[in-house]
């Protein structure tokens, strides 16, 4: 529905009742940027001056009542409803597609209770990663996640979309360590998840709204697990002749149980421009270790995790390289090392399982190099997050040319992402494994799903009747 005149002033001021006339935003050229995430497709389409679609206002409530009471007023109204958090996110997930209000959750960055008991920690959804972080290593404790975004993402936001910070292989991704949320529907209602996450107790609800992006309500407080902060960290960077060595010797580490706190392999591209990129003396092919534990333990761990490695032909350059990694592993992801527009770039990373990790590598890599070597397209790769039955690959396309024209660029773009993403689903891969879904990859969620996209539709459309939230994401129609 759109608003015009009087009508728009009485949601106006309906809103500013719920969360006060300071807290209700009207969007200017200057607020452009809250209508955006970290999407290169929009960021590009900015550069280029082309329209941006901007919601009517940016909303900032406080407490869980503040945005029920939102809630209300736009399913009354049947205006659109985005949840943003950092902003952090690369897939379009918070960004504007038909109008509406930007809920921005940041103001909501209180922690309610840090359980030393069972350590859990409670807290309000929009708390800011570093701070969070720096509040609990006050207390010796963790939230194990350490996401590159860490610096702009949200609570909240590590678990809209599934994330995985880089110690996952051990400590596992946010939605392993979320006990219970609170949520508030499309409609307003309050409700809660079980108050543990392992039952018998019927079907686990708590899962359907980790990963929803917003499409299926609003996470207004999550409980979620911590960890002491370990009282040793042990690095390694081992060397390997291939990738493909490099992959086995990750897959012996998992199947054997042996999960390190990290394992991080680069090709020599990602070397070229991860590794040296941020000073480090390194070529090749490289694996970036870290185990961590009781002192005695670690060493004990580590050492076997090197013996492994070099039975798959490991050359073990040292601690040194390994604890430099540790040190300077956010500045890839910051500027000026950060890629940006004008290049143009694209993380197509996927999961799956070890039988058709090899083959998967491959062949996206032909594909990029090969299909677009008109463009001069690079492609690289690390694999960093691990499972007991498989490993993500984090890969990406560089193109240093592309067209100029904004439409041109932009069909570049998907053209690219289409083809890696159908690379990863004929390879047993999925999508995407932790940067979500957005509206960058929601076309293609049928293809993903098969049969069962049918069903994840119709509990959107039970829980969501009137399409409010997030529309535009997760390929749900509108």
């Amino acid at each position: 529905m759109e608003l015009k005149g009087y009508s728009l002033e009485m949601f106006r001021s309906e809103l500013e009742d719920a969360v006060g006339t300071e807290n209700v935003i009207e969007v200017t050229d200057e607020q452009k940027d809250m209508a955006m995430d970290q999407n290169w497709l929009t960021h590009m389409w900015m550069k280029k001056n082309e329209e941006i679609p901007l919601p009517y206002f940016i909303v900032r409530p406080a407490l869980t009542k503040e945005v029920s009471k939102v809630m209300r007023i736009c399913y009354r109204y049947k205006i659109p409803v985005v949840p943003r958090g950092g902003g952090s996110g690369t897939q379009g997930g918070a960004t504007t597609l038909y109008g509406g209000i930007i809920l921005d959750l940041t103001r909501m960055d209180k922690i309610y209770d840090i359980d030393k008991t069972s350590l859990i920690l409670t807290a309000q959804p929009g708390i800011n990663g570093r701070v969070l972080e720096n509040e609990l290593n006050k207390h010796g404790l963790m939230l194990a996640h350490y996401p590159s975004s860490v610096d702009i993402a949200t609570l909240g936001g590590y678990l809209a979309a599934r994330g995985s910070g880089v110690m996952s292989t051990k400590y596992g991704k946010a939605e392993d360590m979320v006990i219970s949320i609170e949520v508030v529907l499309p409609d307003g209602k309050v409700v809660d998840t079980l108050p543990v996450p392992n039952h018998a107790s019927g079907p686990g609800l708590l899962q359907l709204f980790v990963g929803s992006e917003g499409t299926l309500g609003v996470i207004t407080k999550i409980r979620i697990r911590l960890d002491p902060i370990p009282e040793k960290r042990l690095f390694r960077m081992i060397h390997f002749s291939s990738i493909h060595d490099g992959i086995e010797a990750g897959r012996e580490l998992m199947i054997k149980r042996l999960n390190p706190a990290v394992i991080r392999l680069y090709d020599p591209g990602s070397t070229k421009k991860s590794l040296r990129g941020t000073g480090m003396d390194a070529e090749g092919v490289n694996m970036v270790i870290m185990v961590d534990g009781f002192a005695e333990i670690a060493e004990l761990h580590m050492q076997k995790v090197i013996d492994i490695c070099k039975t798959h032909g490991g050359t073990d350059l040292g601690e040194e390289p390994g604890e430099y990694w540790w040190n300077t592993r956010y500045d890839f992801y910051r500027p000026p090392l950060q890629p940006s527009y004008p290049l143009l770039y694209g993380t197509v990373e996927t999961i799956t399982t070890y039988d058709n990790i090899h083959k998967l590598y491959d062949e996206k890599k032909k594909v990029v190099e090969e299909k677009y070597k008109r463009w001069n397209a690079e492609y690289m790769a690390h694999f960093s997050h691990w499972y007991p039955w498989g490993t993500m690959i984090y890969d990406r396309f560089y193109i240093a040319n592309p067209p100029e024209n904004a439409k041109e660029v932009f069909q570049l773009h998907n053209q690219i992402w289409a083809d890696c993403s159908r690379v990863n689903l004929e390879n047993g891969g999925l999508l995407n494994e932790h940067h979500g879904i957005g509206f960058k990859l929601g076309w293609l969620m049928p293809e993903s799903y098969g049969g069962m996209y049918d069903v994840l539709s119709d509990i959107k459309k039970t829980i969501d009747t009137k399409g409010i939230m997030n529309p535009g994401k997760l390929g749900f129609e509108l």
